[in-house]
């Protein structure tokens, strides 16, 4: 049941609601949000926000900052941000989402994927201001007979009303009682925590709505969930993973940041500006409006890419980084060059190779990319399982194989 505010709606808690509902999915209760923020107001105490990550691999991408800049825009509004690594729940296994049992990590593993995952979330988020934990902290000592008292909290119906273990039962495809313990164990995080607000990917509001349900259980003011959409990634269509090839790393070299952002869809890119941009709403709202009314689209797209650049890096490395994006887009390109248009986007880059005319093989493509002797864009490609989104790229291959290929 949500909460009436206690205490005034002031412009500060208008502007914090409004900082905390750009580019968000949901805001559940936000009732009780504008509750929490007007309390907060007016005793001068913070609010404790929480964000968890598994550390199930070993670099944080553009699409794991779109949570992170939420995170980071509350911490500058003075609230306190808990950046929390998931080292415990790791070792079972986030199941959202997923169609079969996920396999967990190895210790090993989660323990270096958590070192860089730390030291890239310092990237985003004011890190003396931060509060890092892990949840073995306390999930560890919870030991057999802790476990057992949390599983009571909770019945086999609700966690059977997540619509991936539903849909799993369905059909038939085994779910380990191991999996059980995973939204549990996240939902005590929060206890653990007391956390007033839990931010997520829409794949995680279950895993946020038991956070919720197991401090009622403990006696706490629930925490209020804030979900925010899944980015896709340089395809265009799959969520931004680096198991599949589409993802921007924040790590990566700021030419290449720059580059691979230039690439994404005209029209995926206001959804990147959305979650990834900074810039007010209104100034966003005005460069689409000029881009509707016969801007070039890669004027904006500029905009955007030396934007979150100079956040990974400098202003100095965007604008290095724009530099060489254009020498390199027009030197050693020739005056005339095959064009090629092809269907099937997104189309893997061995796929577009071969499409074109550059590669005889879907496997000698591979060869000239595992051998970095293709560029798209003049970046050299280094991921072979890089797939395109619709658009059109200039294309090299060695030294004098070029084709402007657009794709739809």
């Amino acid at each position: 049941m949500s909460q009436a505010p206690q205490h005034p709606i002031t412009d500060k808690v208008r502007e914090a609601l409004a900082v905390s509902l750009r580019g968000c999915d949901e805001l559940l209760p936000q009732a009780d949000w504008v509750a929490k923020l007007a309390k907060s107001e007016a005793t001068g105490v913070p609010l404790r926000i929480k964000l968890g990550l598994d550390p199930t691999a070993p670099d944080i991408h553009l699409g794991h900052t779109v949570v992170l800049n939420k995170m980071r825009q509350l911490q500058d509004m003075g609230h306190t941000v808990i950046f929390l690594i998931g080292d415990f729940t790791s070792m079972i296994g986030d199941p959202s989402g997923r169609n079969t049992t996920r396999p967990p990590l190895t210790r090993e593993q989660i323990e270096s994927n958590a070192k860089t995952y730390r030291k890239q979330a310092d990237l985003v988020l004011d890190p003396e201001k931060t509060e890092m934990r892990y949840n073995s902290e306390w999930s560890d000592p919870l030991g057999a007979r802790g476990m057992i008292q949390l599983a009571s909290r909770y019945t086999v119906a609700r966690m059977m009303e997540r619509n991936d273990f539903h849909d799993r039962f369905k059909a038939g495809t085994p779910i380990s009682v191991h999996e059980f313990l995973y939204p549990l164990m996240q939902g005590y995080d929060s206890v653990a925590l007391k956390s007033d607000l839990e931010l997520g990917g829409t794949d995680q509001k279950f895993n946020l709505l038991v956070g919720r349900a197991l401090q009622s259980e403990y006696g706490q003011e629930p925490q209020c969930i804030l979900t925010m959409p899944l980015l896709e990634g340089l395809d265009g269509v799959e969520k931004m993973s680096k198991s599949k090839g589409n993802y921007i790393a924040v790590t990566e070299a700021a030419n290449d940041m720059f580059a691979k952002l230039l690439r994404i869809d005209d029209v995926l890119m206001w959804k990147y500006f959305s979650l990834l941009s900074f810039r007010p709403e209104a100034e966003v709202a005005k460069l689409k409006a000029e881009v509707e009314g016969g801007r070039n689209p890669k004027d904006a797209k500029v905009q955007l890419a030396k934007e979150v650049t100079t956040r990974f890096h400098s202003a100095a490395a965007a604008e290095a980084a724009e530099a060489d994006f254009n020498n390199r887009a027009k030197g050693g390109v020739p005056d005339e060059i095959d064009e090629v248009s092809l269907s099937g986007a997104p189309l893997g880059i061995a796929a577009l190779l071969k499409q074109a005319g550059l590669a005889p093989s879907g496997s000698e493509a591979t060869r000239l990319i595992e051998g970095n002797g293709v560029r798209v864009d003049g970046s050299v490609v280094s991921d072979k399982g890089l797939k395109l989104a619709a658009g059109t790229y200039v294309v090299q291959v060695g030294k004098r194989k070029f084709a402007r290929v657009t794709l739809g």
